[in-house]
């Protein structure tokens, strides 16, 4: 694994540490604050969030597993896609407990917690592991710069307005988006390192 990707999960780690330490700070409010003012209500990006579904990114991720059994036999790799998806639910399920803080004040809300935002976290975990599976191991689909690109950057939209219908949903603050970026991103990177740890020519380094 490139040694810059870990360098930025630790700091993105220390980013969902700060934000956790910092949420309840009248500048975090004010940040929130701002992002409800300008996105709360718009419709045609809260249609995203069910791409951030659990029961969708599992039913997904259980498609990728079937695929990695009779396309690659890659054992470790069906570990993988496990790890990310069905551990970082967890994950972030067991910090919201944890944390406990309540959700916006609107009409209707959930009753659940709302730091870090599980659709912000999965949803960033799962497509980032999906475009790693098609584009990073070994017998891997994508075989062209182009196609790569396009893969990445499809993933990277995605994660952004999943992310982002949380907040014109008035489902989360900002910084619960921002948080599970932050540390769905260092939770992948931390899975990927696991993966490629013994397989150093098997897999075209990330």
């Amino acid at each position: 694994m490139n040694k810059r990707h870990l360098m930025v999960a630790f700091c993105t780690f220390i980013i969902f540490c700060i934000l956790w330490m910092t949420y309840e700070s009248p500048f975090i409010q004010a940040l929130d604050t701002l992002a409800s003012n300008l996105l709360y209500g718009v419709h045609w990006i809260t249609m995203f969030h069910y791409f951030g579904e659990t029961k969708f990114i599992f039913v997904i991720s259980f498609i990728v597993l079937i695929f990695i059994g009779i396309r690659k036999r890659d054992y470790k790799l069906m570990l993988f896609v496990f790890m990310n998806v069905g551990i970082g639910f967890g994950l972030y399920q067991f910090l919201k407990y944890l944390i406990e803080r309540p959700r916006p004040d609107i009409i209707d809300q959930f009753s659940t917690f709302s730091f870090p935002s599980g659709h912000a976290l999965h949803g960033l975990v799962y497509l980032l592991t999906i475009a790693y599976v098609f584009d990073h191991t070994s017998d891997r689909v994508i075989n062209s710069k182009k196609n790569s690109r396009t893969v990445w950057i499809t993933a990277i939209i995605l994660i952004l307005f999943i992310g982002l219908s949380r907040i014109t949903e008035g489902r989360h603050y900002a910084s619960d988006v921002l948080a599970g970026w932050m540390l769905g991103y260092s939770w992948f990177i931390l899975s990927v390192w696991w993966y490629e740890q013994g397989n150093p020519l098997k897999n075209k380094k990330f």
